[in-house]
């Protein structure tokens, strides 16, 4: 897991978003935390390309091995950060947030499939993402988030401002 939020940093920084991340975020004990608490999701697949072919191997039984495509934080109840917010949220129901969502790099889509995930599992999904950061601007437009207004993250001094979405699909 460690290996793919650095690979994301590098991506990140790459594409003119360095400071989102920086070079340590998230620390291993905010992983290893988000593993304990039950929060982390894994998106994998079976190990085989589109073709059918093993991927990377077995997993000295047989089968392919799974591969990683994606990981993320789905956390449930009140997000200390988003209680202010430069806007206002859609509502003030209950809603689950996603935090350190980060693609393996294995196979395109894969964040825009955790968030496809979250909205079809839970109906009040918020998340926030830092403005030079296109790719994740672009994926939650795309999937129907609402940007609600600016909030102020608590651990990061330096570039703290992220544009807050939110996507509450109500059930009839």
């Amino acid at each position: 897991m460690l290996d793919i939020y650095a690979r994301a940093r590098r991506v990140m920084a790459d594409a003119g978003n360095p400071t989102q991340w920086g070079t340590l975020y998230p620390r291993a004990e905010v992983v290893a935390d988000d593993v304990r608490e039950g929060r982390s999701l894994l998106l994998v697949d079976d190990g085989r390309d589109d073709a059918g072919h093993d991927g990377i191997g077995h997993d000295g039984i047989g089968r392919p091995a799974e591969r990683v495509l994606a990981q993320f934080a789905l956390c449930r109840g009140r997000d200390p950060a988003y209680a202010s917010i430069d806007g206002r949220w859609l509502d003030d129901d209950p809603y689950v947030t996603i935090h350190r969502l980060a693609s393996s790099g294995v196979e395109r889509g894969s964040a825009r499939r955790c968030l496809m995930w979250a909205v079809s599992t839970c109906a009040n999904v918020r998340v926030d993402t830092h403005r030079r950061n296109s790719a994740m601007l672009h994926i939650l437009e795309s999937l129907g988030f609402t940007r609600c207004g600016i909030i102020t993250t608590l651990g990061d001094r330096d570039d703290p401002h992220r544009i807050a979405f939110q996507r509450h699909d109500r059930i009839a």
